[in-house]
């Protein structure tokens, strides 16, 4: 009997350790689910807070440009901020959220060729987007010009962003980098319609009689861009997607950007800094026929020159008449002489953001008496810091625009593109002062002085108070019907985006007087 309680005390001890290391496991199996569990909420939580994070920055960076704030330009501008605090802002880089792609039933393929100097093709890839847009049609990346007369092979990636040009723009028209594979065979062997746009059109032409041939030929190419979109009579809308893309679609490549902020900074160490686009170059005199100041051998070696170009309509011309209606740039005796008058410090740095001026060092001499700190990008940097974009003037050029638009004074001697686009986009970054000399008021006033007719004082005097409006200041373009080319240029005072922005600083509206 003993044996038998014995036998049963040992079954019930072992079904115990059973049932208890049974319990065990399940209470561990409960435990590690539960831990599980609460890994997988918190993961979930996580991904869903980042989510929304992300969705409001894109929000964020959509809406921000549609209404014209927080743009970014070719550097960080804060001018809320001092100005130490902006410059090391403007060596950060940006990242900008994607905006969503906007869908629409593609009409065709738009393939464009600019022509001209870097900024008549900026303008002219501004209003192409534009058009493409309205069109419902994809553009492919402009092609730059290669054959004007300064035979710079650059092509549009060695000068802008081409992938953020195509990401910045989507959310409003679908740009590619080359055409779609079924029809690349076909351009490569001419299969399709080309032809120059109308100058100085409206959206009703490209929409009557330019669409219907993209939708015909499916691809169609312009082989002309410049001015061939009004500078007024526009809707709002298309006015303001020419300035975003100018303003934030078109951004030079890193390596360009880089090496402008070298230079601003160069510049800024030694204090403030005026930027001189001196007009002087061989070309410039010899297309316009400019030859005051010159000896007899400058002015048949630029009429040989002029000749030479059969693009270059105007052969015959008259360089004292032209001179006199202000359609000269002005030499670096009468920059030198305006500046003067105009009472800039003669210690002040200027940095002449130009080609290789005519005559050199000696026709120079007449600025750098004056004014002994003139600089160029080639005496602030090294040879090999250049090497990149030497025998590439477009590339230069961006350079040039980049420490333009950073400079506390701009001051243009003749008004090109250049002079025009980047005198818009000071105005877009807060109307910073640019001096719009006016060349028939001064030379002839000039040439009075220089006879005796006036004295020093009461010439200072009237170039000042003649100038007083003239420094980039808000206003309204003159409007001159049917006659676009002597009206004010869209991209040197696109004023329909500066007025959310003057307003927000000064609580009124455009003054429509200065």
């Amino acid at each position: 009997m003993c044996k038998a309680e014995k036998s049963i005390y040992h079954k019930k001890l072992w079904e115990m350790k059973v049932k208890f290391l049974g319990d065990s496991k399940f209470k561990n199996s409960l435990v590690s689910r539960s831990r599980m569990s609460l890994w997988m909420i918190r993961a979930m939580t996580i991904l869903l807070l980042w989510s929304c994070f992300v969705h409001l920055v894109a929000l964020g960076e959509m809406w921000g440009p549609r209404l014209l704030k927080g743009w970014p330009s070719c550097f960080n501008h804060g001018h809320d901020f001092p100005m130490a605090a902006a410059q090391e802002m403007a060596s950060l880089p940006m990242k900008i959220a994607l905006p969503p792609k906007r869908i629409y039933q593609n009409n065709g393929y738009l393939m464009v060729s600019c022509n001209g100097g870097l900024n008549q093709m900026r303008a002219a890839i501004c209003d192409m987007v534009t058009i493409a847009r309205y069109m419902n049609v994809t553009l492919i990346v402009p092609e730059l010009d290669k054959t004007s007369f300064w035979n710079d092979p650059s092509e549009f990636k060695d000068i802008f962003d081409v992938d953020h040009f195509i990401t910045s723009l989507r959310d409003e028209v679908r740009i590619l980098k080359e055409v779609p594979p079924r029809l690349k065979r076909r351009v490569e062997l001419g299969v399709y319609h080309t032809m120059p746009p109308i100058s100085w059109s409206n959206m009703s032409y490209y929409q009557d009689q330019i669409l219907p041939l993209v939708k015909k030929h499916k691809v169609l190419h312009l082989n002309k861009t410049d001015t061939r979109l009004v500078n007024n009579e526009l809707p709002v809308e298309v006015q303001k997607l020419r300035c975003r893309v100018n303003f934030n679609g078109l951004r030079f490549t890193p390596k360009i950007e880089e090496l402008g902020r070298r230079v601003v900074k160069i510049l800024r160490e030694k204090g403030p800094f005026l930027v001189l686009h001196l007009r002087y170059e061989m070309d410039m005199l010899a297309f316009s026929g400019c030859s005051h100041g010159c000896n007899r051998y400058e002015e048949e070696e630029l009429t040989r020159m002029r000749y030479a170009y059969p693009w270059w309509k105007e052969k015959v011309i008259n360089s004292e008449l032209k001179r006199k209606e202000g359609l000269c740039p002005l030499t670096p005796e009468e920059t030198a002489l305006t500046l003067s008058a105009l009472g800039i410090d003669r210690n002040v740095q200027i940095y002449i953001a130009a080609g290789e001026i005519y005559g050199g060092k000696r026709r120079l001499k007449a600025l750098t008496d004056v004014f002994p700190n003139v600089v160029r990008k080639e005496t602030l940097l090294d040879s090999s810091d250049l090497s990149f974009c030497q025998n590439h003037s477009s590339q230069m050029a961006a350079l040039d625009y980049l420490i333009s638009l950073e400079s506390d004074i701009f001051v243009p001697t003749y008004y090109g593109n250049m002079a025009k686009v980047v005198e818009g986009h000071r105005r877009f970054l807060g109307f910073k002062k640019t001096i719009e000399l006016n060349r028939k008021f001064l030379v002839n006033l000039i040439d009075e002085y220089y006879q005796g007719m006036l004295s020093w004082e009461v010439f200072s005097t009237t170039v000042k108070s003649f100038h007083a409006t003239r420094m980039g200041g808000p206003k309204k373009r003159l409007v001159i019907p049917n006659k676009p080319k002597e009206e004010d240029y869209f991209y040197a005072n696109p004023y329909e985006c500066l007025q959310l922005l003057h307003e927000n600083e000064n609580g009124n509206s455009l003054d429509e007087t200065k």
